[in-house]
């Protein structure tokens, strides 16, 4: 038979140790749940700064004018900026952080796309890959299947990123990592 006075000694003892298995366990549990959070935050900005690569692109391989046949234009690095600015103003990144990527990804500048169809309008003169103010490199005219047939002319936008992991007591404290975005559109005739 058990004692009236046992129960709140047993409680004790069990109340005990329940506050040490919680001192144990929460650590981990919000280490767990910060990483998930700083992980899920780097994969948004990933793809924000790839669709902003992406509307660059497609901005730099679509001429001016589609339907003027004398006075047509691709646009210049600065509008291509403004698009990829666009699209990260539109998430709230700061574009003062873009980086230059140390070399123009995907860019042979020996490779004009000479053998590409002409459309109606004149391609760029020449493949051109030029690093904008904006560190942005912007390559125009340039062979997206170097190997394949038809040959496929376009545009490839490419930029980088830097994001900063902020969770305490793990080897991924403050360390900085940089994001790589880099997207190809073709010109359409």
């Amino acid at each position: 038979m058990l004692k009236i006075n046992s129960i709140p000694r047993q409680l004790r003892s069990t109340a005990g140790a329940e506050i040490a298995e919680a001192a144990l366990v929460l650590p981990l549990v919000f280490t767990l749940l910060f990483g998930i959070i700083w992980f899920g935050r780097a994969f948004n900005i990933y793809s924000t700064i790839q669709q902003a690569a992406q509307q660059g692109a497609i901005t730099a391989a679509r001429a001016t004018c589609a339907t003027c046949v004398t006075s047509n234009t691709f646009p210049s690095s600065t509008t291509v900026d403004d698009a990829v600015y666009a699209v990260m103003n539109a998430s709230h990144l700061d574009i003062t952080k873009i980086k230059l990527p140390t070399s123009p990804p995907n860019c042979a500048p020996g490779q004009p796309c000479s053998a590409c169809p002409s459309p109606p309008f004149p391609p760029p003169a020449a493949s051109a890959c030029s690093s904008s103010t904006a560190n942005i490199y912007v390559c125009q005219n340039v062979q997206l299947n170097p190997a394949a047939t038809p040959v496929q002319c376009g545009t490839v936008v490419s930029f980088q990123y830097p994001f900063q992991f902020n969770l305490p007591g793990t080897s991924l404290d403050m360390r900085q990592i940089i994001l790589s975005a880099q997207a190809q559109s073709r010109m359409e005739n």
